[in-house]
């Protein structure tokens, strides 16, 4: 069950670390934790521990194959549909 206090704002974009890498799925689409660690400079367990709130929240999604976990951004999401347009608009050259 997702609290909705965890969806507050402040939650979801709190933590510099957690913005990294939302903005690296919402890019990349798909990534390893081995992929994600090497982009965002961040040790095995930030980034575990980032990964797991995110897919508590349904933004991103773990796909299990043996021993290999892919995450994936789900932009069928709407809220993170909209975080991955906003970083697109931010990101985007003007």
């Amino acid at each position: 069950m997702i609290v909705k206090e965890n969806y507050n704002i402040e939650n979801i974009l709190g933590s510099k670390a957690r913005i990294k890498i939302l903005k690296i799925l919402a890019i990349n689409h798909e990534l390893s934790i081995s992929q994600i660690i090497k982009k965002s400079r961040l040790n095995h367990t930030s980034v575990k521990s980032h990964l797991n709130h995110l897919k508590s929240l349904n933004l991103i999604q773990e796909k299990v194959f043996g021993r290999i976990k892919i995450y994936r951004y789900k932009t069928e999401n709407i809220r993170a549909k909209s975080l991955k347009k906003f970083i697109e608009i931010w990101e985007g050259e003007l």
